[in-house]
């Protein structure tokens, strides 16, 4: 019977937690003085649920970051395994990589697309390094050319990719 009970709690509860309590002025587009998020004070962009659905907003749910620079940076970074992929945040971070031609070393990428225009400050990579050092590994700092090589090399591929598009288009 206090299962049953419990049940019931859980479900009225719930229910209080729907659309009966949501009010409009939680909204995004808010007017009000909400200066964003409660934990971290930024105000910060998201989906609001009922909208997901709508045919009028599906177009503000493209990737907000450049595609061509991400598809670029997912193709730069894919000779090294990846550790977690945020399409929405857009960040890339790898797993530890030895280079065949450094044993005793091993790189992490760090990389961001931070804008949806195709410009040269609209990606940013951090190579992370480490050396071993009796049998341990020990961070060593960053490598800022290796650094700017990716980072052109990520800017190259996007305009290879975005030429290829084009000359596709025109066929």
């Amino acid at each position: 019977m206090t299962r049953f009970a419990i049940l019931i709690l859980l479900a009225s509860s719930l229910a209080a937690c729907s659309g009966a309590t949501f009010s409009e002025n939680t909204r995004k587009d808010d007017t009000s003085e909400n200066t964003g998020s409660f934990l971290t004070g930024k105000d910060e962009q998201g989906i609001v649920i009922s909208d997901i659905g709508s045919p009028e907003k599906s177009t503000q749910a493209a990737l907000p970051v450049n595609a061509l620079l991400w598809r670029a940076s997912l193709d730069i970074a894919s000779f090294v395994p990846l550790a977690d992929v945020d399409t929405f945040g857009g960040s890339i971070l790898t797993e530890w990589y030895s280079l065949p031609s450094r044993p005793d070393e091993r790189i992490k990428l760090a990389i961001f697309v931070l804008d949806r225009e195709l410009r040269s400050d609209a990606v940013r990579v951090i190579v992370y390094i480490q050396r071993q050092d009796q049998g341990n590994w020990v961070d060593a700092g960053q490598d800022t050319e290796m650094s700017l090589r990716l980072e052109e090399l990520i800017l190259t591929r996007a305009r290879e990719i975005r030429a290829a598009s084009q000359v596709e288009s025109a066929d």
